[in-house]
């Protein structure tokens, strides 16, 4: 899949958006052609009934297509469930969110086939049973709507995928809280943390450093006595701008160093976050 591409120099943060594409296209292709056309046959079946046909090949059909699309929902959901449990949210939540829209797809797909049948069964049986063309065409009404509103869904869940939705609160906060224990760090600002699909996540906050710490772990990796012999031999301001510069120099080697094991270490407790922006105030 396009999704799984890896980044590039135009797409640098990689292709995982595509994923919710794909979906979109599926969500709309369901409400033109499924709801479109269904609503369509119910509703020229009320203005134009015609005489009912024979349908007892017309169950046989039913009946595979529940086997086959029950058995493939059953399969959807396991794997939903699955994942819901390892991102500890509920089933609903995993779903509303669209962090697997091709599972998802699936899932909503084979829910609405299922449903569809037992429409389609009941409606057909009556229509049968009373030899009248009506609960036929309502069935059909009432499955148009069924797929409308999970195409609605599906379009709505990956168009606010697509515009770029942040991961839940409680996930966020707790990336935040792998910046706010570091003893280099005296506070966190303007956090936004982004799903990007499939919950790879882009994750950027603002940083105010401790710069009494800092220095105290630069020099805590000097030798101090050699520092201060060096700090006595100067003469001229000539000699203490050297001095100065090449402490400082060090300094911010170290503090972009400290930035690149807190970045480390924040994938390393969160390996969802694939792209980590700090910005040092």
């Amino acid at each position: 899949m396009g999704s799984t591409k890896k980044p590039d120099k135009l797409h640098p943060y990689g292709y995982s958006s595509l994923r919710y594409v794909s979906s979109l296209v599926s969500g709309l292709g369901i409400f033109f052609f499924g709801f479109g056309l269904t609503v369509y046959h119910g509703i020229m079946g009320l203005l134009h009934p015609t005489a009912i046909a024979p349908l007892y090949w017309a169950f046989f059909v039913l009946g595979g297509s529940l086997l086959s699309e029950g058995g493939t929902l059953m399969v959807a959901l396991g794997q939903i469930r699955k994942e819901a449990r390892r991102q500890n949210v509920s089933i609903w939540n995993y779903v509303l969110r669209g962090q697997d829209p091709s599972v998802n797809v699936v899932l909503l797909e084979d829910i609405a086939a299922v449903l569809g049948v037992a429409i389609a069964a009941t409606s057909m049986g009556l229509s049968t049973y009373y030899n009248s063309p009506l609960p036929d065409c309502i069935g059909s009404l009432c499955i148009g709507t069924l797929l409308g509103a999970v195409a609605s869904f599906i379009i709505y869940t990956n168009t606010v995928a697509l515009v770029g939705r942040s991961i839940p609160i409680a996930l966020q906060q707790q990336m935040t809280q792998v910046l706010e224990s570091d003893v280099l760090v005296r506070s966190v600002y303007d956090v936004k943390a982004i799903d990007m699909g499939g919950l790879n996540v882009r994750y950027k906050a603002e940083i105010d450093f401790d710069g009494r710490q800092l220095t105290r772990s630069y020099l805590d990796k000097q030798d101090l006595e050699m520092m201060l012999e060096e700090s006595q031999n100067l003469k001229t301001i000539e000699d203490l701008e050297g001095f100065m510069s090449k402490h400082g120099e060090n300094i911010v080697d170290l503090l972009g160093s400290e930035v690149d094991r807190i970045e480390a270490s924040l994938r390393k407790k969160h390996p969802e976050v694939r792209h980590v922006d700090l910005e040092v105030l």
